[in-house]
């Protein structure tokens, strides 16, 4: 019979009776080493299904923060790709895919388009307001459309034609609609203009219930840890005090667990302690998983996040998330970096949405998503970001969403954690 509980006897009664209790009293100091955990299985349900409502579209052809040791995207490009000029185009036809936001978000996404721009564009790409007059040759805008590494490997600037957005014919069309802007945009609202529009402030009373509907999680959580689960035993049978024993917990979650040689976030700890404990059957991102998490985090609202990335296991996973973080993947080919990294997407706009900076994108998870009414935790906010740029999501127990996790929460150490949150 295998031991389930690494650290006691969990087959032995009256070992789990003594030894149990004793493991538990120390279960919250971040990083205990014998808190009763399932090390078996994966920690979501499997076979894992997208959830409802989202783009059920695939990308089987493009890379994923799986793929660690191989890359199925199409590389960059060695070489121009030849043109024969003039590109024989149809500025309308152009125009039309440019502003056709259905098409990956389209060209105004993250560019000004001279006087016709469509309302709210972004301007993580330059105003090409003028473009037509900068006397670039069609080779030049063919290729930068087509795939923009050949020029610049680093470039933001998705391979619209290499990774099968547009095709060339479409790709010409655009570049005879690039050709004719030689004006510049004029906006009679204000909030259209990126350069002028304001950064957004969050200013709503997130500790609110009538504000955050995330709150109520904060309750059906504080419910759950007071139900005896099918083992007989709840949460408080040796928590009688969460908020002092886990007054600091959350604040040093994730962290690197030995036994199961991966980053460990609150979800996946729910879901793994609650198994051999109270034998509730927790999955990552059900209803009950989802409340545990938000009451548990709660619990160290104001404390310092503080995660370890400098203990063995810890620091090498810390590295790997940072390179998670760089990595290009999904049909968009973008990397984290390049929509919140300083010098790229972070402080500008992306059609009407703000790309903050790396630091502080944790600390309000779990959050209240107005645009989708719905309380996320950051695994599945990850999961969102990997759709949105047409990359296949991963179940959320992932290692690379944990090497990720914690990454990004070391950025924000020192600042308080402030959770739930509530965010667009």
């Amino acid at each position: 019979m295998s031991e389930r509980l690494a650290g006691t006897s969990w087959h032995r009664p009256w070992a789990l009776l003594a030894g149990a209790l004793a493991v538990l009293a120390g279960a919250v100091a971040a990083g205990a080493a014998e808190v009763p955990l399932d090390l078996e299985g994966p920690a979501a349900a499997t076979p894992w299904q997208r959830y409802p409502g989202w783009p059920t579209t695939r990308w089987p052809g493009f890379s994923t923060l799986a793929d660690t040791t191989r890359s199925p995207s199409p590389p960059a490009p060695g070489a121009l790709r030849p043109v024969v000029a003039p590109i024989a185009g149809d500025p309308v036809k152009g125009r039309k895919l440019a502003f056709d936001r259905s098409r990956g978000g389209a060209c105004v996404a993250c560019h000004v388009m001279g006087p016709d721009t469509p309302e709210l564009p972004g301007n993580v790409g330059p105003d090409l307001s003028e473009i037509g007059k900068a006397d670039r040759s069609d080779e030049y805008l063919f290729n930068y459309v087509w795939d923009a590494r050949v020029y610049n490997p680093e470039t933001v600037m998705p391979p619209w034609g290499a990774h099968g957005y547009y095709d060339a014919a479409e790709i010409g069309d655009i570049v005879a609609f690039l050709k004719t802007l030689d004006r510049p945009a004029s906006f009679a609202n204000p909030l259209d203009d990126p350069a002028r529009r304001p950064v957004p402030v969050e200013d709503r009373d997130w500790t609110d219930p009538f504000v955050n509907p995330a709150q109520e999680d904060v309750a059906t959580g504080a419910g759950l840890f007071e139900e005896p689960g099918p083992s007989g035993r709840s949460c408080a049978a040796c928590h009688a005090d969460p908020k002092t024993a886990f007054r600091s917990w959350a604040a040093h979650m994730p962290r690197w667990e030995p036994r199961l040689g991966k980053v460990l976030g609150v979800a996946e700890f729910v879901t793994r302690h609650a198994r051999p404990t109270t034998g509730a059957e927790w999955p990552m991102e059900s209803t009950e998983n989802l409340a545990m998490t938000v009451y548990l985090t709660s619990l160290a609202d104001g404390e310092r996040i503080a995660v370890d990335t400098t203990s063995p296991g810890a620091k090498e996973a810390a590295e790997r998330g940072r390179r998670l973080m760089e990595t290009k993947i999904g049909q968009a080919n973008f990397a984290c970096t390049d929509c919140h990294g300083l010098g790229k997407g972070a402080g500008r706009w992306i059609r009407g949405q703000y790309l903050g900076e790396t630091p502080g994108q944790v600390a309000h998870f779990p959050t209240w998503r107005t645009s989708r009414n719905q309380t996320w935790d950051i695994r599945k906010r990850l999961q969102w970001c990997n759709v949105q740029i047409r990359a296949d999501d991963l179940p959320p127990d992932a290692a690379a969403y944990g090497e990720l996790e914690l990454y990004l929460t070391s950025l924000s150490n020192g600042m308080e954690l402030a959770a739930p949150g509530i965010r667009h």
